[in-house]
């Protein structure tokens, strides 16, 4: 962990963290303004999938709760909850540190009971958000991961991901390393409003580039898809055509779905932003999360032809098999795919559910 102990603060006023056993101490510093960091001792780093859930890992490790990505469609936000803080602002700036995430993992994938299991980083709040660049979590959780040969992909909008690409060369010469990044807006002034915290498209698929160019097959996730903001032919044609030019290998793509928390926190900034999408989103989503099924399938014929025309899907070897629950060790990395895809004609991938996220 790294930091500046001269420049750290704590502040009284900061939330207490109800409930949340192993506070070390909340902490701001001039160069995170307006971000408190709370940071925690973890117990246990490494989180079980359910068995009934259709992801294709079983575990998953999260080192940050909260994320100053600040997207507002996040469907994570509502977990903040759980901590006695609100899924609003909060999330976006009460962010939960495991400091020692590294030593405890090294911990249990070390014990004689450990099969190898694939495991996802960034399932839940994005492990290269800014908080990273303080507290260089990652590191150690890949090297951690890599000591055991056990097979990880990461998910991230960050491009802080670049930092740590020569490790994960290294790392995928003798285990999986799967790398996935998150570009779902490709028009610079509504990505900075909705996603205000993030790195721009620019730089995302300029990161795209890096991996590829070391021999990652990149996936770039264009998740969440928007009705009226990002689904227009010209936005997803500009957009496939960008990620084909980075370099990625193929493109998943899903449409918004809008969890509690989340939800509220979207339809305020609709109402800010474009007032007049407002009833049309409240209509879709009145009694689900997921969009309807007439607007999924009117975009996976929106889409799926492009994919195909920058030759940017998916083949049924690039996905894991259905044994993928990983016992024991699948071939080698840097030619695999990401995880978490079916191979289904739509290349269209459904939000976790819930309890597969921690």
């Amino acid at each position: 962990m790294r930091w500046n102990e001269a420049s750290a603060s704590t502040d009284p006023s900061t939330p207490v963290l109800f409930g949340t056993k192993g506070l070390v101490r909340s902490v701001q510093t001039p160069e995170f303004s307006g971000i408190t960091f709370h940071e925690v001792l973890a117990k246990s780093a490494l989180n079980r999938v359910p068995q009934s859930s259709s992801m294709p890992f079983s575990w998953t490790v999260n080192p940050y709760r909260g994320c100053s990505h600040a997207c507002v469609y996040c469907f994570a936000r509502n977990t903040h909850r759980y901590l006695d803080l609100d899924s609003g602002t909060d999330f976006d700036r009460q962010v939960v540190v495991k400091i020692n995430i590294a030593d405890v993992l090294a911990a249990e994938v070390a014990r004689p009971t450990w099969k190898r299991d694939h495991v996802a980083l960034g399932t839940n709040t994005d492990p290269y958000q800014r908080a990273e660049g303080r507290y260089s979590l990652m590191p150690g959780i890949i090297s951690a991961l890599a000591e055991q040969s056990t097979p990880m992909s990461i998910l991230t909008k960050g491009t802080l991901l670049r930092r740590d690409l020569p490790l994960l060369a290294r790392v995928a010469e003798d285990a999986p390393v799967e790398i996935s990044m998150s570009i779902a807006v490709h028009d610079d002034a509504l990505q900075q409003s909705l996603e205000p915290g993030t790195p721009t498209t620019k730089a995302r698929l300029a990161t795209v580039r890096a991996a590829a160019e070391l021999g990652f097959a990149v996936t770039v996730f264009m998740m969440p898809i928007m009705p009226k903001l990002t689904d227009s032919r010209d936005h997803l044609e500009s957009a496939l055509r960008a990620i084909r030019d980075a370099g990625a290998a193929r493109v998943v793509y899903g449409a918004l779905h809008l969890r509690p928390g989340a939800r509220e926190w979207f339809f305020e900034w609709l109402e800010h932003n474009r007032p007049e999408l407002l009833p049309r989103y409240r209509r879709m989503h009145a009694g689900s999360s997921y969009a309807s099924k007439e607007y999924r399938r009117w975009l996976s014929e929106r889409i799926n032809p492009l994919i195909d025309r920058y030759d940017l899907r998916g083949r049924s070897d690039d996905d894991y098999p259905a044994t993928s629950r990983m016992r024991g060790r699948p071939e080698s990395g840097r030619n695999r795919q990401t995880v978490g895809v079916p191979a289904a004609p739509t290349q269209q991938l459904a939000a976790p559910s819930q309890q597969a996220l921690f």
